[in-house]
C-alpha cells in the first residue's frame, strides 16, 4: 500500500507541474490558444423605467450582433457570452449593475446607455482597466478616460451639427429652445447649439430651462417660445419629456416644427402618447431604420422577428459596438485566457488603428479621444415611421 500511495505521488505531483508549466506557458506569451473560452460580454443601460426605450435597444441591438458572429464561428473561432443588467437610468445603480456582471466575469463593457451612468461606471473601468465603449453615453465626460471610446455623437457635436443641419436646410427663420438644465446631456447639448448658432440665417428667440423636478408643466417656456414668433423649436431633450411637450403645444395650438437629437429615438414608444402629434417631428440620428442599404434591411428585419418593433438609433449604435469590438480583438489578437487589464490595453491600442463599416456609418475611425469620426443624418417622422430627411 505504501508503494503504491508513493506511485500516485508521483503522478499527481508530475500533473500538477505540467499544469504550472502550462500556466507560466500562457502568462509568458500574454495569451492562451485562439478559439479557447469565450469572450464575455456585458451590456448596462435602463430595462425598466422612464428610459427603457433606450437600455432595451442598447440589450437587443447588441444581442442580435453577437448572435450573428457567433453563428458565423466567433470572433477568431472564439464564441461571445453576453449577457445585459438593468441600471433603471441611476448612476448608482449602474455602477451595481457593473460590479454584477463583474461577478459573473465580463471582460469587456457595452455601456452604460446613458451619460450620467456611462460616467459613473467608467471610474470603475478606468481602475479595473476594462475596456468601455459605450454605444450612446455622449456626454464629454463620458470618454474622459484611455480606456472608454464612444460609437454615438458627443453632446458637442450634436449642438454643432444641428444648428449647421437648420442653418443648412433653411428649416427655420426663428428658433425656440427647451432644454433640461438639470441633465448633462441636455445642457451640453444647448450650450454648443446656441454656441454655433451664432451669425446663421436664423434667430434664436427664446431659450427656457426646465428641471427633473418641474418636468410635468412647459406651457411656461412653450408660450414664450410662441409669443416669439419661434417657427422651430429645438428640444435636445430626452422622448419621455418631449412627449409631454408636443402634446401639451397641441393643447395650446402651437405647431411649430419640433427638432431633436438622439434622446428624441424613442418617442413613438411612449405609451398614451398619441403619436400622431409627432408627425413632421425631424431629429438628428445617424440611423435611419427605412435605408435600403442590405444591412440595415437585415438588421431591422432580424429586429423586428426577434422583439416586435423596429430598432431605432439605439440599438443601431449597440449593435455596430459590438462589431467594433469583434474589429479590435481581431486587430488586437487578444485571447480570452488574457487578465481583464491586459485585454483593456490591447483593444484602447487597436481602436485607434481600425476602421469600421456600420448601421450608423459607412465609415468609422476613431482618435485617442475616444470620438468616433462619422457624418451626422437626420430623419423625419411621417405616417408614424422614421424616414430619412435627406
Amino acid at each position: 500500500m505504501k508503494k503504491f500511495n508513493k506511485v500516485i505521488s508521483a503522478v499527481m505531483a508530475s500533473a500538477l507541474a505540467l499544469t504550472m508549466m502550462a500556466g507560466c506557458g500562457d502568462a509568458a506569451g500574454g495569451s492562451g490558444a485562439a478559439g479557447s473560452g469565450t469572450f464575455k460580454i456585458g451590456a448596462i443601460g435602463p430595462l425598466t423605467g422612464a428610459a427603457a426605450a433606450y437600455g432595451n435597444a442598447v440589450v437587443n441591438g447588441a444581442q442580435i450582433a453577437v448572435d450573428e458572429i457567433n453563428e458565423a464561428g466567433g470572433i477568431n473561432g472564439v464564441k461571445i457570452e453576453y449577457k445585459g443588467e438593468d441600471d433603471e437610468l441611476n448612476a448608482e445603480k449602474s455602477v451595481n449593475a457593473y460590479n454584477t456582471l463583474k461577478d459573473w466575469g465580463m471582460q469587456i463593457l457595452v455601456g452604460s446607455t446613458t451619460s450620467a451612468c456611462s460616467i459613473a461606471v467608467s471610474e470603475n473601468t478606468k481602475n479595473d482597466n476594462m475596456f468601455q465603449l459605450t454605444p450612446s453615453g455622449s456626454a464629454e465626460e463620458c470618454v474622459k478616460y484611455d480606456n472608454v471610446f464612444r460609437v454615438c455623437f458627443s453632446d458637442p457635436n450634436q449642438g454643432i451639427a444641428s444648428a449647421q443641419y437648420i442653418n443648412d436646410h433653411n428649416l427655420a427663420t426663428k428658433v425656440g429652445i427647451i432644454y433640461d438644465s438639470s441633465d448633462v446631456y441636455s445642457s451640453g447639448i444647448y450650450q454648443k447649439f446656441a454656441q454655433e448658432s451664432e451669425g446663421k440665417n436664423y434667430e434664436i428667440v427664446s431659450a427656457e430651462a426646465y428641471t427633473q423636478d418641474n418636468n410635468t408643466d412647459f406651457s411656461v417656456q412653450l408660450q414664450k417660445a410662441k409669443d416669439a414668433g419661434a417657427d422651430l423649436v429645438f428640444l435636445p431633450i430626452y422622448y419621455s419629456d418631449a412627449a409631454l411637450i408636443l402634446t401639451q403645444a397641441n393643447t395650446m395650438g402651437y405647431a411649430p416644427t419640433f427638432f431633436g437629437v438622439d434622446g428624441m429615438d424613442g418617442i413613438l414608444t411612449v405609451e398614451n402618447f398619441d403619436t400622431s402629434l409627432a408627425e413632421g417631428l425631424m431629429l438628428l440620428t445617424p440611423f435611419a431604420a427605412d435605408a435600403t442599404d442590405d444591412l440595415t434591411v437585415n438588421f431591422v428585419k432580424k429586429y423586428n422577428e426577434k422583439y416586435g418593433e423596429t430598432p431605432n438609433q439605439f440599438a443601431a449604435d449597440a449593435y455596430d459596438a459590438v462589431y467594433i469590438i469583434k474589429a479590435a480583438i481581431e486587430k488586437s489578437g487578444v485571447t480570452p485566457d488574457m487578465s481583464v487589464s491586459d485585454i483593456g490595453s490591447k483593444l484602447t491600442e487597436a481602436m485607434t488603428q481600425i476602421e469600421a463599416s456600420g448601421l450608423t456609418s459607412s465609415k468609422m475611425t476613431w482618435s485617442a479621444s475616444g470620438e468616433p469620426n462619422k457624418e451626422p443624418k437626420a430623419v423625419v417622422i411621417k405616417g408614424g415611421v422614421y424616414v430619412s430627411a435627406e
